[in-house]
């Protein structure tokens, strides 16, 4: 996973980009994706800025800003996020990371279905948002670039579930 990141979607983004790209930020699962596409990237350009996206309840986020395994919150996003630092992930050159709550994710996700035709999963929201965060951090006229991983498909249970949403303070849009 990291070996194929490395040699083919980092060298395309880098490409892609015309090498002009600011940013990266994608969240781990197993952790080959940011590990193989920030380490081909930082070998071309060290000042590219590398951070994670972590939806609530993964232990990721307080790894990268304390070094310290801590939990908050949760997430209906399956796939992402972990409590321990696979292979993988510890070779990924991380600058910083958000922490994404579903209140951010999910409306993006809502809003590109019914307005862009994407139906994306919430593992692609938590990138989204993610995006969004370090965009306004880094400032405009900048390239960030993100991980669209996932469709909506996978999670019909939960994303498409009013009670849940419902449950977990998500806004509902008015086409569910």
């Amino acid at each position: 996973n990291y070996k194929g990141h490395y040699e083919t979607t980092g060298k395309e983004i880098w490409q892609q980009t015309e090498g002009k790209i600011d940013g990266f930020i994608c969240a781990s699962g197993t952790g080959g994706t940011i590990a193989g596409v920030s380490n081909a990237l930082k070998e071309k350009n060290k000042n590219i800025k590398i951070y994670l996206s972590d939806p609530k309840g993964s232990c990721l986020f307080s790894y990268i800003k304390t070094k310290e395994f801590k939990s908050e919150g949760s997430s209906i996003t399956e796939g992402i996020g972990s409590s321990r630092i696979t292979s993988n992930f510890k070779e990924a050159p991380i600058d910083n990371a958000y922490s994404i709550d579903d209140i951010e994710a999910i409306p993006l996700i809502f809003h590109l279905i019914r307005n862009e035709g994407l139906n994306l999963g919430t593992s692609s929201g938590i990138n989204i948002a993610g995006a969004i965060k370090l965009a306004k951090e880094i400032g405009p006229g900048k390239i960030i670039v993100t991980i669209l991983c996932d469709l909506a498909d996978r999670y019909k249970s939960k994303l498409f579930n009013k009670k849940l949403l419902e449950e977990k303070g998500i806004p509902i849009p008015e086409w569910l």
